[in-house]
């Protein structure tokens, strides 16, 4: 790997920062997730800039709303809703179907976060069904349109949560092994970076180019399984050390870096966070990125057992 990618900007840094002076007239973005948390103000700063975005989201009335504020905040009329259940494969496909022409950037934000045990009408666990496997099937069903786009990019919200599991899998969909909400989210993180890194390897060709990033510690309706105490707990295992949250526009910052920076023309397979590529990290950490994330034979492990997954 080259050398460590640094920029400008920082974790205080906001999406409208990182995208100030980017000119996005002519492309068109899908932002999963984009009616609540970071995902409308990934949107927002897209829209700022001139792209056409469509908010890929399971409530089309909150895709509305967020719609029509992203509009009267932009002066951009080019903000579109489309539904999308990425725990759904029959909703994924739809998706797919609809899309028409280039697709410029994909930003895979939606997702869920420590659940209980909940699993898909085929038995997958939630999490990685939702946070993995949803997204998996959705930019592969797109890669025509991205490849179209003549230097794509796709951008795959992970987490610092992936330092608490690798994919296991020997047990993915935790049918022997004892379910763990944290295991099970970590799984999943540790997923979007290693997509990243295979997808980047396959699609380079194309011009696509894919990173994982950790927009931080945000209090978002991505939480709403996590309680107060949940939280205190967490503080406490990290050896009290204050949780920092960022305002959702500084968590959206770095999905815009890797959206749209020129900075990273031509990057892919790589995880980044506060504005930076991260550092490699130790296991538990709550920085830096875990080695086994960005292994290239777990990565295409994993877009195998995916593949056949989807097409059982």
């Amino acid at each position: 790997m080259s050398d460590r990618i640094t920029t400008p900007f920082s974790a205080q840094s906001t999406a409208a920062e990182v995208i100030a002076g980017i000119d996005l007239t002519d492309r068109r973005a899908i932002v999963t997730g984009g009616a609540s948390g970071i995902g409308v103000e990934t949107a927002r700063a897209l829209a700022g800039a001139g792209a056409e975005v469509t908010l890929a989201v399971r409530n089309v009335e909150a895709g509305e709303r967020t719609a029509a504020d992203i509009i009267d905040s932009t002066g951009n009329k080019q903000v579109l809703i489309a539904p999308l259940d990425l725990a759904d494969q029959a909703s994924v496909a739809t998706f797919v179907a609809g899309w028409d022409g280039p697709l410029h950037i994909l930003v895979n934000n939606a997702g869920v976060m420590a659940s209980p045990l909940l699993r898909t009408a085929q038995g997958w666990e939630i999490q990685f069904a939702t946070n993995h496997l949803g997204h998996f099937a959705l930019a592969t069903g797109l890669h025509r349109a991205l490849a179209d786009a003549n230097g794509a990019r796709v951008v795959s919200v992970s987490s610092s949560a992936h330092h608490r599991s690798p994919v296991v899998f020997e047990d993915i969909h935790f049918e022997r092994r004892p379910y763990d909400p944290w295991s099970a989210y970590g799984q999943s993180k540790t997923a979007n970076v290693l997509f990243a890194v295979e997808a980047t390897k396959r699609w380079a060709g194309d011009g696509i180019t894919v990173n994982a990033l950790m927009p931080g510690g945000i209090r978002t309706n991505l939480q709403r399984y996590i309680s107060d105490e949940e939280l205190d707990r967490l503080r406490a295992a990290a050896g009290g050390a204050e949780l920092r949250w960022k305002t959702p526009e500084q968590g959206a910052a770095t999905s815009i870096l890797v959206a749209t920076s020129p900075l990273l023309d031509g990057i892919g397979g790589r995880y980044f966070e506060d504005c930076a590529e991260a550092e490699v990290g130790k296991l538990g950490a709550r920085s830096g990125v875990a080695e086994y994330a960005l292994d290239p034979d777990a990565a295409a492990r994993l877009w195998q057992v995916s593949v056949e997954t989807l097409t059982r």
